[in-house]
């Protein structure tokens, strides 16, 4: 299984970025989302970034990622899924049924 994390591009040109991940730094390409400027936030697999991530959405998955450590180390974790909590759950856009 592959996970996406979101990293801030540090540096960047046309084809690749120094990206930031919690204080380490990496080398990932741009190529499928062309260059991107110092600051913004990325969502990157397996050294591509994949999609440009808002500042609320890279924080959800963080959150997210820190709540499944925490689960697994025996921690508490439900402040870490707050956005989720007393919340119905909702099908995404593209498997809900259409209205009539």
């Amino acid at each position: 299984m592959c996970i996406g994390l979101p990293m801030r591009v540090v540096t960047g040109g046309d084809f690749f970025a120094e990206c930031d991940r919690r204080g380490t730094i990496e080398r990932v390409s741009l190529l499928l989302i062309g260059p991107q400027p110092a600051g913004t936030p990325v969502l990157v697999y397996l050294g591509t970034a994949v999609r440009v991530l808002g500042a609320e959405e890279a924080r959800l998955i963080d959150d997210a990622l820190d709540g499944v450590a925490a689960a697994i180390e025996g921690r508490p974790y439900d402040h870490l899924f707050a956005d989720l909590i007393d919340r119905e759950p909702e099908l995404p856009d593209f498997l809900r049924v259409p209205s009539v």
